[in-house]
């Protein structure tokens, strides 16, 4: 036991040094974990953000101003007044992204109790900002309305008041940050761990580890846990550096329970890279086989798209994936500050899984070395 411990030792340190000298991968590991991290949190912004506005007051009153006045930065840029027939022109030149129409006798229906309504005019080219700004309008109209006539029958008797556990101003930067790491993770274990083996192939080294005194599975230990050792320390510091650091983004629960996740998600996702690796002849066909692969882990594992919001049938099947575990993991602790007793089944899968992926590689591996001999 101590002889094959040394030996997955020995050889872990190889892949290492073979890592060193490949500064392709290198520079693919850095950019990944830091620039890579950064433009995704700060470009792809799901909320509005100085969105362009405009207000058709036909209503000239006290309410209608302060309506007016609640669509204020950084949601909104400050209202211009137009003319109700200079709306569509506007809109066709995409001067406006939304227009507020509000009809006359606004506020004397308002306290009338008739229920008016008002117009909300929006291009919806850029369709998730279209769909939150829309939301944003109608709370604003709803709550001004609300400040300005408590007295009033429109006035509803309950007052909701959100509070948001995590994330309490709904920033899309602090959730895609997060999910960008737990993605990087994904996708440079399958490629490094797939690399690692098609390297050995291509370069021939592959029957120098024929004739040395190592089984399949040392050799598959070995790049398990060199590779999956690089992607959990650049991982950890990209989740320090780059998002708690440079994004101001806060991590709510245990850095070391998430390092004991990672771990584990790394015994399964490299076992997944190597299964691939195993199926393909050359660097070229395993990128065919894992680009399409990993996209569906990413977009599939509750990172991009919610589970809640899938069918059924596909839903149960990504519970197979160990990226829907890892992602329900990683949300749970670093979002929510989870313990291990409320976490450990979504581990005990990731072992499952992780276990039988290693077999099934194992045995494909061991049928290669077989065909080369």
């Amino acid at each position: 036991m101590r002889q094959s411990l040394s030996r997955i030792l020995r050889l872990g340190i190889k892949e290492l040094y073979s890592l060193r000298a490949d500064s392709v991968m290198l520079v693919l590991i850095v950019y990944t974990f830091t620039i890579a991290i950064y433009t995704v949190a700060t470009g792809a912004n799901m909320e509005v953000r100085n969105a362009s506005v405009a207000v058709v007051d036909e209503d000239r009153s006290r309410l209608s101003e302060r309506l007016r006045d609640g669509l204020i930065a950084p949601f909104f840029k400050e209202p211009a007044l137009i003319d109700a027939t200079d709306v569509d022109a506007a809109m066709d030149r995409g001067k406006y992204v939304f227009v507020l129409e509000i009809p006359p006798g606004f506020e004397q229906d308002t306290i009338k109790g008739l229920e008016p309504t008002v117009q909300i005019d929006i291009d919806a080219t850029a369709m998730s900002q279209a769909g939150n700004g829309a939301a944003y309008i109608q709370s604003i109209v709803q709550q001004e309305v609300a400040a300005a006539l408590p007295q009033t029958e429109t006035s509803s008797p309950i007052n909701l008041v959100v509070s948001a556990r995590f994330n309490p101003n709904l920033l899309s930067m602090w959730f895609s940050a997060v999910m960008q790491v737990i993605n990087n993770v994904t996708m440079l274990s399958v490629i490094l761990t797939g690399a690692a083996l098609i390297r050995e192939r291509e370069r021939g080294t592959i029957e120098h580890l024929l004739v040395m005194p190592v089984s399949p599975g040392e050799i598959m230990f070995a790049k398990i846990w060199s590779n999956g050792t690089v992607i959990v320390v650049a991982a950890i510091l990209s989740l320090v550096v780059v998002v708690g650091q440079v994004l101001k983004v806060p991590v709510a629960g245990s850095l070391g329970l998430f390092i004991l996740a990672a771990v584990l998600y790394q015994f399964s996702v490299t076992s997944l890279g190597i299964l691939i690796a195993t199926a393909s002849t050359s660097m070229a066909q395993f990128g065919l086989i894992a680009i399409p692969v990993l996209i569906a882990m990413n977009m599939l594992s509750g990172s991009t798209t919610p589970m809640e919001s899938m069918p059924d049938w596909l839903r149960y099947v990504m519970q197979l994936s160990p990226s829907t575990q890892f992602v329900a993991l990683s949300q749970a602790i670093l979002y929510r500050g989870a313990g291990f007793p409320l976490v450990w089944h979504l581990m005990a899968a990731l072992v499952l899984i992780g276990v039988a992926f290693f077999t099934i590689a194992l045995f494909r591996f061991r049928r290669t070395l077989m065909s080369a001999a």
